[in-house]
């Protein structure tokens, strides 16, 4: 009997589906690359928090549910267990001298990416490198 072919899941951060959604001249070559790439590795998925950020682009459910499909982008529930690894994450940023106070969410993005042993394909990977060093990153080379 042939074992099941594990696929690795990716999670995509929302900047970026953000790059893709509005062409952004920057990065969208990029980040539509980025996540061709993933599909062909393995299977996509977001979380609400990612769902949340992006949802604001579009004028309805339909629409955003049609921009990110349940068959290509898995649906992950956020788990307890990354929420405290989320916080205290945030709370070695803030006590280094960090001062953005709505980073919550992207910390909780790299915690989750990290307890369910995903690939983050993001673009903010200085900070995901620095509070969750065992997470497996997807980023462009910086310059």
């Amino acid at each position: 009997m042939a074992s099941a072919e594990v696929q690795d899941t990716f999670l995509i951060d929302s900047n970026v589906l953000i790059d893709v959604i509005h062409e952004d001249p920057k990065w969208m070559e990029w980040s539509a690359s980025a996540i061709g790439d993933c599909l062909n590795r393995g299977k996509l998925a977001i979380n609400p928090l990612i769902y949340a950020e992006v949802s604001v682009y579009f004028n309805s459910d339909r629409d955003i549910d049609s921009a990110l499909p349940a068959r290509l982008y898995e649906r992950l529930e956020l788990p307890y267990a990354a929420a405290r690894s989320a916080a205290m994450a945030f709370h070695k940023y803030r006590k280094a001298g960090g001062t953005r106070t709505s980073l919550l969410p992207d910390f909780y993005i790299g915690a989750h990416a990290q307890w369910m042993n995903c690939t983050l394909v993001s673009r903010d990977s200085a900070r995901y490198k620095t509070y969750f060093p065992k997470l497996k990153l997807i980023s462009p080379k910086q310059k």
